[in-house]
C-alpha cells in the first residue's frame, strides 16, 4: 500500500531527530568546530542573520518595481521556481533547487539588474484532500481524539526508503502488518503526523477540512524562506485552488482559452487510473511510478477445447479463453504451446454474457476498466484457479499451424506483468526455446508437473522469420552460440534476446502466412489489425511499471472519456520545438530530455473529480488537474501584487475584485488583446498591470529538478506557445539533479533528512547556503556535506575575526599605493578572482564561483600575508580585498556579507545591490610568474629538507646539510636557464610547425618523427642515444600544448625568471628553511640567482657542480644547491 506525502512527511525522522514544532526546534546539534561542544560560532552567525534580515525588511530591499521604459538586455532579471506542494515543511531538496535561482538572482541584483524573484505555494490536487480524509476516517474508527489499538507491533513496519527530493512517498511497507495498520490501510496514522507538527489534539481535528492545511503550511514556508535569506518580493505570493479567487479566475480563463483554440478536447483513451479515487492518476497524484505510461498489448484469445476438466465444468456452455498479452502478434504463426506459472494464482473472469478469460486478478481488474467485464469496473471471478489447474489444457490459438496446442509449465512466467498467460514461439524466443527444450529433455521435469509426452514431444520448432546472421530459427542458433544449457540461465537468455529481438524486428522477413516475404516491421501492425478485426484478439493496456496513487491503491489502465490537453498535436509540437530551440538550457542532457519528452508526449488528461483546485469552467463536475493549472502562472506573478495587496489568499482589501478579472481583462494584460471597454477597473490600474507584465516578461530563468522535464516544464513550453506571442516565450530552464546528504540518498524513512528550518538551526542560513553552493551544479545528483557546512561556520566567523583585527590595527599597515612585487601579485589575484567569479556566476556554476570568489581569494590573501615580510601589508590593498571578497560572496552568503559591509567596512546602503567589484584586466603573465615563484620555493624547501635528513636520495643530489653551532653560513645557489637549447629547442620547433592552435591538435606522430630524423639532431652520429631523450620530451610537450595552448611550445617563458627570483630573494630566504628535531632551525643566510649557462657562475658551485650537470636547469625548472661557507 502507498502512503501519502502528508502521512509520512516527518513521522520517520521525528524518532531520530526529535520533535519538530511550528517554531524553530532544538535538534541534536553538530559541533561547529572539530567535535567541540560549543556552538558560539554558529550562534554568532544566527544572530547576524536575524539582525541583517531586520535591515532588509525595514527598507524592503527585495521589492521589485517595473520601470516605465522597457528594459534593455541585462537590465532586468525575472527568475522563478516551481511552487512547492503545501502538505509539509520545506526541506533541503527544495532548498537545493531553489538555491540555484536564489544565487542567480542575487548575482544579477549585485550587477545592478532590476530583479524579480517571486514565490507561490501549490495546493491543487489530491495529497491534502487525501490526508484530510484520512484524519476523518481515523476519527470515525478510533474516536476524537483517537485511541489507537495497542496491538501495533513496535518496529514491525519500516517504510521503504523515500526519495525526499521529489517528495514522493514510498510505494509500500516492509514487514508485518498489525491489526491497526490493516485497518488504516497499512499507513502511518495521520493523527500522529499532525502531532509531530506541534499541533494539539483539539487543533488536529480541524484538519479534516482540507482548506485548513492551506492556512497552516504556507505561512510557515514563508518564515523558513525568509530565514534562509531568500531575496523574494513577498507581495506577489499566492496559493492555488479556488480558495484564492483571483488565481481561480486566472486558471478558468486559461482553460477557456485553450478550449477555444481546440487545444482541449474530450476523448476516450487509455490513462493510468486510481480505482480508489475514481479518476485518472497523473504524475503528481502518484506515490510511486511518476512518468509511467500505459503499455499497450495485443491480447491473444486462445480458446480452451472441450471437454473441460472438472475444475472448469461450471464454465461449460461458454467460450473460455486463455488470454495471453503479447507485444509480438506477428510471431503467432510459430506457436507450439502456451505457458503458465504452476504456482501462479489465476481466475476465470466473466468478460460478457458468452466469453470468459482466464487471467490473473490484476489483469482482470485492468480489463474491467477497459470495458471488458460483464459488470463495468468490477471483475467477476467464476472460478479461482492455479497454474496447476491449467497445465494440459488443449487450446485452439489463432494463426498457429498446429490445430491444437497445450498449456505447459514455465517457472519464469511473471504474474505482475501481462496476464500471467504467455504464448510460446520457440523459433523466435530464446526463453521459449530453452523451456521447451528442458521439458523435452527431462522426463523427471515432465513428471513433476504431470505433463504428458503427447503435449510436448510432437511439437517442433516452426520457422516463421528469417533474420540475417541468425537464419529462420534464431532462438535455437543464438542459444547454441551462447552455450545456454537451461532455462535458468537468466543472464545469458537476456543477452540472447538482446541480440535477436531488435534485429528481428528491423531486419527480419516473414516466411509464413499471407504476408510471406515482407519485412516484419511492415507487417506487424497489419497482422495485429487482422487479429482484432476477426475477434481473435483484443487491445489490452496496463501500466508499464507499478504505479501507486497517493491514496495508497495500485493503479490500473482505464479507458476513460474525459477532457484532454492535446499535447503532441503536430502544429503545436512544431511551435514547442521552436521555443525549445531558442532557449538556454545550460546542459546537453537537459536539452536531450526535452527533445525526448516532445517525441513521446501526447494527450494529457487535465480533469479530475477528487482533490482541490479550480473547476473546469464548462464542466464543473470536474477539477483542473494539478499539473495543468501550473503552466503559465509565472505571468500571474507580474500582477499578483495588484490583486492580492500582500494577502496570499486573495482575501484582503484590493482595488480590484475577483469578479472584475474577466477573460477580456486577462487577454488585454497577457495576450495583447484589445482594451476591455466593458471593464470597470480603473484604466490607470489596467494599464499599469499590462505595463508591469510587459516589463518583466518573458521570464529569464526557471530552475527545477530534472524530473519535471517530462511533464511540468514541457507543459510550460506548450502552453506559452499556444497562449502568448513569441516575444513572451520562456528564455531559459536550468535543471539540476537531486540532493544527497553526506553521499547518501536523502530519505525521511532512514532519517537522512533535513527540513530547511532544521538545517538553519543546525548550521545557520549562510553556512547552509555555502554547502548548497558547494554541493554541485550539474544534472547528476549533488551532495550536501555536513562537514562542509560546519567548515563554513568556521571560515565565515574566522574571516570576521580577521577583518576586525586588521581594522583595529589599521594604523600599523603600510600606506600609499600598492608598490611591491607582493602587492602587484595580490592585486592581480584579486582581479583574476573578480573576472573568473563573474564568469562562473554568469554561467550559473555556483560551486566554481565559490571556489574562485572565496577559496582561491582566501588562499591569495594568506599567501600575501606571508610574502610581505617586515614591510607589512598595504592598507589600501587590504581594503580593496575586503570590499571585493565581500561582494563576491554576497549571492551565496548574503547575511555574512551584509554584516561585514555595514558593521565592519562601514559602507552605505546594502551590499546586495552595491554593484560588482571594480577590477582591472588580469595580468596572466604576472599570475604565471607568481605560480613559478611559489612552486620554486616549495621545490627548494623540499630539497633542503631532504638534504638535512641525510637520506640516500638526498645524497644523490647534494651533501647533507646539518644544523650546527659552527659559524658557517648556509648559502643557496639558484641556477636558471631561461631558454631551451640543443635538442630540446629543435624538438619544440618541430612541434610548433606541426601544431594547429585552433583545434589544439598535432600532425600524426609519423610526420613528427620524420621531421626529427631529417633535422640536425637526426643527422648526428649519436641520434639513437638522443632519440631516447627526445621521445618522452615530445610526448610531455604535446600533452602540455593540448591542455594549455601554443605558448606551451615557446622556447622561453613569458617572463624573466631571473628577475622574478631576484626580486624575491628576501621571500625565498624566509620561506626556504627547515625545522630539525633537537637541532634548531636551518635557515638560508644568503641566496644568489645565477645563470646556468655561465661558466663563472657554475664555478661557484665548487664540488657540487656535478649536481647541476646531472639535473640541468630549463625554462620553468631552476636547479638549486645548498652549501656552507
Amino acid at each position: 500500500m502507498g502512503v501519502r506525502l502528508a502521512d509520512i512527511h516527518l513521522s520517520q525522522i521525528l524518532r531520530k531527530a526529535g520533535a519538530l514544532c511550528t517554531g524553530f526546534c532544538k535538534i541534536t546539534e553538530m559541533a561547529a568546530e572539530g567535535g567541540g561542544k560549543s556552538f558560539a560560532r554558529r550562534d554568532h552567525l544566527l544572530e547576524i542573520e536575524t539582525k541583517v534580515r531586520s535591515w532588509w525588511e525595514e527598507k524592503d530591499v527585495f521589492r521589485a518595481e517595473s520601470c516605465d521604459k522597457p528594459p534593455e538586455p541585462g537590465e532586468k532579471f525575472f527568475g522563478n521556481f516551481p511552487f512547492p506542494y503545501m502538505n509539509g515543511f520545506l526541506h533541503l531538496g527544495h532548498a537545493f533547487s531553489l538555491s540555484k535561482l536564489e544565487f542567480a538572482a542575487a548575482y544579477h541584483r549585485l550587477r545592478g539588474a532590476n530583479v524579480l524573484l517571486p514565490f507561490g505555494f501549490h495546493c491543487t490536487g489530491m495529497p491534502i484532500k487525501a490526508s484530510a480524509d484520512k484524519l476523518a476516517r481515523e476519527i470515525e474508527l478510533f474516536g476524537n481524539p483517537p485511541v489507537f489499538p495497542k496491538e501495533v507491533e513496535q518496529g514491525s513496519q519500516e517504510v521503504e526508503a523515500e526519495d525526499a527530493n521529489n517528495g514522493a512517498p514510498p510505494d509500500k511497507f516492509k514487514g508485518k502488518k498489525s491489526k491497526a495498520a490493516s485497518k488504516s490501510g497499512g499507513q502511518v496514522y495521520q493523527w500522529e503526523i499532525m502531532r509531530s507538527f506541534g499541533l494539539s489534539d483539539s487543533e488536529i481535528s480541524k484538519f479534516q477540512d482540507p482548506y485548513n492545511w492551506l492556512t497552516f503550511f504556507p505561512p510557515l514556508a514563508v518564515e523558513d524562506l525568509k530565514a534562509f535569506g531568500l531575496g523574494c518580493d513577498w507581495r506577489r505570493s499566492f496559493i492555488t485552488t479556488d480558495m484564492n479567487p483571483f488565481f481561480d479566475a486566472f486558471v478558468r480563463w486559461q482553460m477557456r482559452k485553450l478550449k477555444s483554440m481546440g487545444k482541449i478536447v474530450k476523448d476516450v483513451r487509455y490513462a493510468i487510473y486510481s480505482p480508489l479515487d475514481g479518476q485518472p492518476c497523473a504524475d503528481h497524484d502518484r506515490a510511486s511510478g511518476e512518468g509511467v505510461q500505459p503499455q499497450e498489448y495485443t491480447l491473444i484469445k486462445m480458446e480452451v477445447v472441450a471437454p473441460f476438466p472438472s475444475k472448469l465444468k461450471v464454465l461449460e456452455g461458454r467460450k473460455v479463453f486463455l488470454a495471453a498479452a503479447t507485444l509480438r502478434p506477428e510471431t503467432m504463426y510459430g506457436q507450439t504451446n502456451a505457458w503458465v506459472l504452476p504456482d501462479g494464482k489465476y481466475g476465470a473472469f466473466e468478460i460478457n454474457e458468452t466469453e470468459v478469460f482466464i487471467v490473473t486478478q490484476r489483469a482482470a481488474l485492468n480489463l474491467a476498466y477497459q470495458k471488458y467485464s460483464r459488470v463495468p469496473e468490477k471483475p467477476t471471478c467464476l472460478v479461482d484457479l492455479t497454474g496447476h489447474d491449467l497445465i494440459g489444457l488443449p487450446l485452439k490459438s489463432p494463426r498457429t499451424i498446429n490445430p491444437i496446442i497445450y498449456t505447459l509449465p514455465m517457472l519464469t512466467v511473471l504474474t505482475d506483468k501481462g496476464t500471467g498467460i504467455v504464448t510460446s514461439v520457440p523459433a523466435d524466443s530464446p526463453d521459449d526455446y530453452m523451456a521447451l527444450h528442458d521439458l523435452k529433455a527431462k522426463p523427471a521435469l515432465r513428471a513433476k508437473y504431470g505433463v504428458k509426452d503427447e503435449w510436448v514431444m510432437p511439437f517442433e520448432i516452426i520457422p516463421i522469420i528469417d533474420i540475417p546472421e541468425f537464419g529462420n530459427k534464431a532462438a535455437e542458433k543464438v542459444c547454441a552460440d551462447l552455450k545456454i544449457k537451461s532455462q535458468n540461465e537468466k543472464e545469458k537468455l537476456a543477452e540472447a534476446k538482446r541480440l535477436t529481438y531488435l534485429k528481428g524486428f528491423t531486419e527480419g522477413t516473414l516466411i509464413v502466412g499471407e504476408f510471406e516475404g515482407r519485412k516484419v516491421q511492415e507487417v506487424k501492425p497489419l497482422i495485429r489489425s487482422k487479429l482484432i478485426e476477426s475477434n481473435e484478439a483484443i487491445v489490452y493496456s496496463e501500466p508499464e511499471k507499478r504505479v501507486v496513487s497517493r491514496s495508497g491503491d495500485e493503479c490500473v489502465v482505464a479507458l476513460t472519456d474525459q477532457w484532454y490537453i492535446a499535447y503532441g498535436e503536430p502544429e503545436w509540437k512544431k511551435l514547442a520545438e521552436e521555443c525549445l530551440s531558442s532557449m538556454n538550457l545550460y546542459h546537453d542532457e537537459t536539452k536531450h530530455g526535452f527533445e525526448h519528452t516532445l517525441d513521446w508526449l501526447n494527450q494529457w488528461a487535465c480533469s479530475r473529480s477528487f482533490g482541490l483546485g479550480t473547476r473546469i469552467p464548462w464542466d464543473e463536475e470536474f477539477l483542473v488537474e494539478s499539473l495543468s493549472d501550473s503552466t503559465i502562472y509565472m505571468a500571474y506573478y507580474t500582477i499578483a501584487h495588484f490583486l492580492h495587496n500582500g494577502d496570499m489568499y486573495g482575501s484582503g482589501k484590493s482595488a480590484i475584485q475577483p469578479e472584475q478579472m474577466t477573460d477580456e481583462v486577462w487577454e488585454y494584460v497577457f495576450c495583447d488583446g484589445p482594451y476591455p471597454e466593458s471593464s470597470n477597473i480603473l484604466s490607470s490600474i489596467l494599464n499599469k498591470m499590462k505595463q508591469e507584465f510587459e516589463y518583466w516578461y518573458p521570464f529569464d530563468l526557471r530552475v527545477s529538478g530534472k524530473d519535471l522535464i517530462q511533464n511540468h516544464l514541457t507543459f510550460c513550453i506548450y502552453n506559452h506557445t499556444a497562449i502568448m506571442p513569441k516575444k513572451h516565450w520562456p528564455r531559459g530552464f536550468r535543471c539540476n539533479g537531486h540532493i544527497m546528504l553526506n553521499a547518501e540518498k536523502m530519505s525521511k524513512s532512514t532519517g537522512n533528512f533535513r527540513t530547511i528550518r532544521q538545517a538553519i538551526e543546525e548550521f545557520s542560513a549562510d553556512a547552509t547556503r555555502f554547502s548548497l553552493a558547494d554541493a554541485g551544479d550539474g544534472v547528476d545528483d549533488a551532495n550536501f556535506v555536513f562537514e562542509t557546512a560546519n567548515a563554513a561556520i568556521l571560515k565565515l566567523t574566522k574571516e570576521i575575526a580577521w577583518m576586525e583585527e586588521v581594522l583595529a590595527a589599521e594604523s600599523s599597515l603600510r600606506i600609499g599605493p600598492p608598490s611591491t612585487y607582493a602587492d602587484r601579485v595580490f592585486l592581480n589575484e584579486i582581479n583574476i578572482a573578480v573576472n573568473r567569479t563573474e564568469q562562473n556566476y554568469r554561467d550559473y556554476m555556483f560551486r566554481d564561483a565559490l571556489k574562485t570568489g572565496f577559496y582561491d581569494l582566501q588562499a591569495s590573501r594568506d599567501e600575501y600575508r606571508l610574502s610581505c615580510g617586515s614591510g607589512g601589508m598595504n592598507r589600501e590593498l587590504l581594503w580593496h580585498f575586503m570590499d571585493a571578497q565581500t561582494r563576491l560572496i554576497t549571492p551565496i552568503c548574503p547575511h555574512y556579507a551584509e554584516y561585514v559591509w555595514r558593521e565592519l567596512l562601514k559602507k552605505e546602503g546594502f551590499v546586495v545591490n552595491a554593484g560588482w567589484p571594480v577590477s582591472d584586466s588580469p595580468d596572466l603573465t604576472l599570475h604565471n610568474a607568481n605560480k613559478y615563484l611559489q612552486h620554486s620555493i616549495v621545490v627548494m624547501r623540499k630539497l633542503l629538507e631532504k638534504q638535512t635528513s641525510g637520506s640516500t636520495k638526498a645524497n644523490k643530489k647534494g651533501n647533507p646539510v646539518k644544523a650546527s653551532t659552527e659559524t658557517k653560513r648556509l648559502i643557496g645557489l639558484i641556477y636558471v636557464n631561461e631558454q631551451f637549447d640543443g635538442w630540446k629547442a629543435e624538438c619544440l620547433r618541430i612541434l610548433q610547425s606541426n601544431f594547429d592552435s585552433d583545434t589544439r591538435t598535432f600532425a600524426p606522430d609519423k610526420v613528427i618523427l620524420e621531421a626529427l630524423q631529417s633535422c640536425s639532431i637526426g643527422q648526428s652520429k649519436d641520434f639513437r642515444q638522443t632519440q631516447k631523450l627526445c621521445m618522452p620530451f615530445l610526448r610531455f610537450k604535446k600533452d602540455e600544448a593540448v591542455t594549455l595552448g601554443p605558448h606551451a611550445l615557446d622556447l622561453k617563458l613569458p617572463f624573466r625568471e631571473m628577475e622574478v627570483l631576484q626580486e624575491n630573494l628576501d621571500l625565498i630566504k624566509r620561506q626556504v628553511k627547515v625545522d630539525t628535531k633537537g637541532q634548531g632551525q636551518i635557515e638560508l643566510e644568503e641566496v644568489e640567482v645565477l645563470s646556468g649557462t655561465d661558466p663563472d657562475a657554475l664555478a661557484k658551485a665548487g664540488s657540487l657542480a656535478k649536481l647541476i650537470e646531472q639535473n640541468p636547469p630549463s625554462p620553468g625548472s631552476p636547479t638549486a644547491i645548498f652549501l656552507t661557507r
